[in-house]
């Protein structure tokens, strides 16, 4: 029986991806901070009878991740897989938020991935074999204003795995880099509520973007199961843009040189959103709650 370490997996693309290789038979050790919220897993597990073991864990601890993958591993040996999933999301003017948060929001999205890969590795490697799979962002490639920290976490987390990728494939060991669109998800909807009142537009209508865009939401569940097949390919394919707009972003990014970047997002209010409509077909100029 296949085996896969998932973090972040009580909820969102964690908790569908959790679900997604359970029915597809594998052993699941789903990892979190707070399993006691994880009530919704916890029921699905019950009901459908799933190899699944919930387990704590915080990827921003140093002891927790040696100590939940050390327990992991005494009861399974090597895993077949690592998702490295866990992440959060901070959105604000540079101005305006605390170096608390960016710090926050690095050391789960970048520095937690790295502390999961270090206590997989020595026994992926001895083994000859291993997938790590870990979830960026269209955002790991596109820089927007407010959600300027998330991208430098995510742009950072792409670095990492591609220079990962060279280190273990003589290994046989294989990295994965999954790269969703705007999907329905907490975070994706705590966006829409934006900063208003502050010298800096993006914010507020940037959740606007949001808000338009989750009116045809795309479902996690969407992604979970692009992540099994990416999981179960035999290929050595490294990024996988997942959604309906995430290769469209990311193609529209590339025909824009640096500066034509800047100045779209550095547009007055009425410029940016005639663009947006002009180029999406989406009315971002919706009413944003707080």
């Amino acid at each position: 029986m296949k085996s896969i370490i998932i973090t972040g997996a009580n909820r969102g693309i964690g908790l569908e991806s959790t679900l997604a290789f359970g029915r597809a038979g594998y052993r699941v050790f789903a990892t979190m901070r707070n399993p006691e919220k994880a009530i919704q897993l916890k029921e699905a597990v019950k009901s459908e009878a799933l190899m699944v073991k919930i387990l704590q864990m915080d990827v921003d601890s140093d002891t927790s991740v040696a100590n939940c993958i050390d327990q992991i591993h005494q009861i399974n040996g090597a895993v077949d897989i690592l998702l490295n999933n866990a992440g959060i999301e901070r959105h604000g003017a540079v101005e305006l938020m605390d170096i608390s948060e960016f710090k926050a929001v690095m050391e789960t999205n970048y520095f937690g991935v790295i502390r999961c890969v270090k206590a997989v590795l020595p026994l992926m490697r001895e083994n000859q074999k291993g997938c790590i799979i870990n979830v960026a962002s269209v955002a790991g490639h596109i820089a927007n204003a407010p959600l300027t920290s998330y991208a430098a976490s995510k742009f950072a987390l792409e670095a990492f795995s591609e220079g990962l990728a060279q280190e273990v494939k003589p290994f046989q060991i294989k990295v994965k880099i999954i790269e969703p669109g705007i999907i329905n998800t907490d975070m994706a909807q705590d966006i829409q509520h934006a900063e208003r009142n502050t010298n800096y537009p993006q914010a507020n209508r940037f959740g606007g973007l949001f808000t338009a865009s989750l009116e045809n939401p795309t479902s996690p569940k969407f992604v979970a199961d692009t992540i099994l097949a990416v999981a179960e390919s035999d290929d050595w394919k490294l990024r996988h843009p997942v959604g309906p707009d995430a290769a469209p972003f990311l193609e529209w990014r590339k025909s824009m040189s640096d500066e034509e970047w800047v100045d779209w997002n550095a547009a007055t209010d009425e410029e940016w959103y005639d663009n947006v409509q002009q180029t999406f077909g989406l009315n971002a100029r919706v009413t944003v709650n707080n």
